[in-house]
């Protein structure tokens, strides 16, 4: 089984994301960055991938670092090095017969060549559309699971509950029998 890896350029999901974007729009940049983070972070929690996120040293100049944040890895390219130039870098060196790398991006000239080099490649809309769907399952899920509680509050477990059901048809499936006097 391979491993997935998911390359997320950060400003390009700003810029494309709605909710994203009007922060951004809003002078509210780094409200932006931190909710892109958290999104994906809890998108990381219900799909079983590595995600690094890139974002362009050009709007924090001489930033350029690399670190873990809610299990994330978060990228900051130099101050003359774009984010697509990494991008296109650590997905050849990471794309390999036993990982499978993905690059979320809606540049077109990005998406062919990271496509090029073996990598899948993701636009921004689609990647928010999956990460909504994943946790609109989870919505799901939990409801279910609360919906089940709130039915059956019942202190036997689903085994004691089968016999309990199984002795009730037994007993209802026999003739009636005299009752024996009391004495």
């Amino acid at each position: 089984m391979k491993e997935d890896i998911l390359i997320v350029d950060a400003y390009n999901m700003i810029g494309n994301w709605p909710k994203l974007n009007r922060l951004k729009l809003s002078d509210r940049l780094p409200e932006a960055r931190d909710l892109l983070l958290t999104m994906l972070a809890n998108y990381k929690k219900l799909r079983d991938t590595s995600i690094t996120v890139v974002f362009d040293a050009m709007y924090v100049p001489g930033i350029s670092k690399s670190y873990q944040q809610f299990d994330l890895e978060v990228v900051w390219t130099n101050r003359d090095e774009t984010a697509d130039s990494y991008i296109e870098r650590i997905a050849k060196e990471r794309q390999t017969r036993f990982t499978q790398v993905t690059v979320a991006t809606s540049d077109q000239a990005e998406q062919w060549t990271i496509f090029s080099e073996g990598a899948l490649r993701i636009p921004a809309g689609e990647l928010l559309r999956d990460i909504e769907r994943a946790q609109n399952e989870v919505k799901q899920t939990a409801r279910e699971f609360a919906d089940k509680g709130l039915v059956r509050k019942s202190p036997w477990n689903d085994q004691q509950l089968f016999k309990l059901e199984k002795l009730r048809d037994e007993m209802m499936a026999q003739p009636d029998r005299p009752k024996k006097p009391k004495h």
